[in-house]
């Protein structure tokens, strides 16, 4: 971006349409508008998340992604252009390798909850599935990159799995959904 904001309020959106980084304009309701929105509030969520106690290599790791969905969101707002490498895929793929291994294999679904930690990472992930389907959508109308849609596939698998790992931080552990129809097969 060769042009740094030094006004925020410009009023040229006034009309409901925005400026895209090749300085075309868009209606503020088109599919790549709504794409970078999605990947702007899961930016943000995460800035929630890193508010917390989290372990130094979590944080690390976080603070990384944070860099990388800023790349993401400046690829969605110039068409055609490639900031989010194929690299950025594979550092999620080994982080989630990594600290799936510390953790027991689910038998049952669990809920979104536990430490507060772990509830935050739980909104992540929504939110990362959410800018995930926005991109997809993109994606059917406009050439896209595939690192984008994978970034987002594969952040939110590992949100889910740092999600676990929080609720164990202190010694807790997943809130396990109490199923009627798997309580009754018990039963008999």
């Amino acid at each position: 971006m060769a042009n740094r904001l030094s006004q925020i309020a410009t009023r040229t959106g006034d009309n409901g349409t925005t400026g895209l980084g090749d300085n075309t304009r868009v209606s503020k309701d088109s599919l790549r508008v709504h794409a970078m929105g999605e990947v702007d509030e899961l930016n943000s969520n995460i800035g929630v998340l890193l508010c917390e106690e989290l372990p130094a290599d979590v944080r690390e790791l976080l603070v990384e992604v944070q860099h990388q969905l800023f790349n993401l969101g400046g690829e969605l707002s110039i068409p055609g252009y490639e900031l989010l490498k194929s690299e950025a895929v594979a550092q999620l793929d080994g982080a989630l390798e990594k600290y799936n291994a510390t953790l027991p294999r689910l038998a049952e679904f669990i809920l979104p909850a536990g430490s507060r930690a772990a509830s935050i990472a739980h909104v992540c992930r929504t939110v990362a599935r959410r800018a995930e389907r926005a991109v997809v959508a993109l994606g059917a109308t406009e050439p896209l990159k595939e690192a984008p849609r994978q970034y987002l596939n594969r952040l939110s698998d590992l949100l889910f799995v740092l999600s676990r790992v929080l609720n164990r931080m202190n010694g807790g552990d997943d809130v396990y959904w109490k199923s009627e129809r798997m309580a009754r097969a018990d039963l008999t």
